[in-house]
C-alpha cells in the first residue's frame, strides 16, 4: 500500500460523514427557517414604534426596549386574559381526547354496517373552513343561551374531532385483537376494554392529541371573539385589539412584545410533553 492510498473502509466512510454533514446542514437551515419567524417577533418587541415603520427594515433595535413586555403585561389585565386561555384550552383539550379516543376505539374495533362509509364522511369533513359552519353555530348556541359562556367549548369537546379521531382510529386498529379476546373471555364488555386496556397503552396518541386540541383552542380567535365578552375573552383576542392608540391604531411593538409572552405557554406545553407527542405522530398507524 503506498503512501497516498487510502485503507480499504476509508471511502464509506467518507461517504457517510459527508452524508451527515449534508444532512446537518439541511437540518440546521430547516431549524433557521422555522424559528425565524419567532426570532422576528421577538426582535420587534424589542424596537419602538418608528424602528418597525422605518424603511428600509431595521433588522436589529438601535436601542433595546426592554420595557415593552413591561408595559405588555401591565397596561392589559394579562393574567386575567390568560388565566381564561387556560381554562379554555384545558376543558376542550381534555374533553376532545377523550371523546375522540373513543369515537376512534369504536371505528377500530367495532364492526357495523356503514361503518367505512361513516368514516370517509368523518374524514371529509376536515376539509370544511370554519367559516362556513361559524354563522350556524352562533345562531345554535344563541338560541341555548350559551353565548358568554364556557359552555360551547364543552360541547365542542365532548363531540370529538375528525382529525385526533383519525389518529385513534389508526392507533387501535394497530392493537393486537388477543387484547380484547381475551378480555371478552374474561367477561369484559366493550367499555371496560376501552379504559382499562386500550386508553392506558394509548399514551403516546393521548399526549400528541392533547398537544394538538390544546394548541387549537389557545390560538382560536375567531369563536371568543364571537361568542365571548370582553371580561371573559382569551388572550389571543386581546392582543390582537386591545393594545391600540386613542384613534384606534395598532401599537405594534407592544402587540409583538405580548404575542412573545403568548406563545410561551404553548411552548412549555410542547417540551413537556415532546416525547408522548413525537412518539404517537410515529407509531400511529402502524401495525
Amino acid at each position: 500500500m503506498t503512501a497516498t492510498s487510502l485503507p480499504p473502509n476509508s471511502a464509506p466512510r467518507v461517504r457517510v460523514r459527508v452524508n451527515r454533514l449534508v444532512l446537518y446542514t439541511v437540518l440546521v437551515a430547516l431549524t433557521g427557517l422555522f424559528i425565524g419567524p419567532f426570532g422576528w417577533l421577538v426582535l420587534s418587541g424589542l424596537k419602538n414604534p418608528a424602528e418597525l415603520a422605518a424603511s428600509p427594515v431595521h433588522w436589529l433595535p438601535t436601542h433595546v426596549q426592554w420595557h415593552n413586555f413591561a408595559d405588555a403585561f401591565h397596561l392589559i389585565d394579562f393574567l386575567g386574559y390568560a388565566r381564561n386561555s387556560l381554562i379554555i384550552a384545558l376543558i376542550y383539550a381534555t374533553l376532545v381526547t377523550l371523546s375522540s379516543a373513543w369515537v376512534g376505539f369504536g371505528f377500530a374495533r367495532l364492526d357495523a354496517p356503514g361503518k367505512k362509509t361513516l368514516f370517509g364522511i368523518l374524514i371529509g369533513s376536515m376539509m370544511l373552513p370554519q367559516m362556513i359552519t361559524l354563522l350556524p353555530t352562533y345562531l345554535i348556541f344563541a338560541k341555548l343561551g350559551m353565548v358568554d359562556t364556557y359552555w360551547p367549548w364543552v360541547f365542542w369537546g365532548l363531540a370529538a374531532a375528525p382529525y385526533l379521531v383519525f389518529l385513534f382510529r389508526q392507533f387501535f386498529a394497530g392493537l393486537p385483537r388477543e387484547l380484547e379476546e381475551a378480555a371478552i373471555v374474561d367477561g369484559c364488555g366493550y367499555g371496560t376494554i376501552f379504559w382499562r386496556i386500550f386508553l392506558p397503552q394509548s399514551w403516546p396518541v393521548l399526549s400528541a392529541s392533547f398537544v394538538i386540541a390544546f394548541t387549537w383552542s389557545w390560538g382560536d380567535y375567531i369563536a371568543p371573539q364571537l361568542l365571548l365578552s370582553t371580561d371573559k375573552s382569551t388572550l389571543a383576542v386581546a392582543v390582537m385589539t386591545t393594545y391600540v392608540t386613542s384613534a384606534g391604531t395598532p401599537v405594534t411593538n407592544l402587540q409583538a412584545a405580548a404575542s412573545v409572552m403568548y406563545v410561551v405557554p404553548i411552548l412549555l406545553v410542547f417540551l413537556v410533553a415532546q416525547r408522548g407527542f413525537v412518539a404517537g405522530m410515529s407509531t400511529t398507524g402502524l401495525k
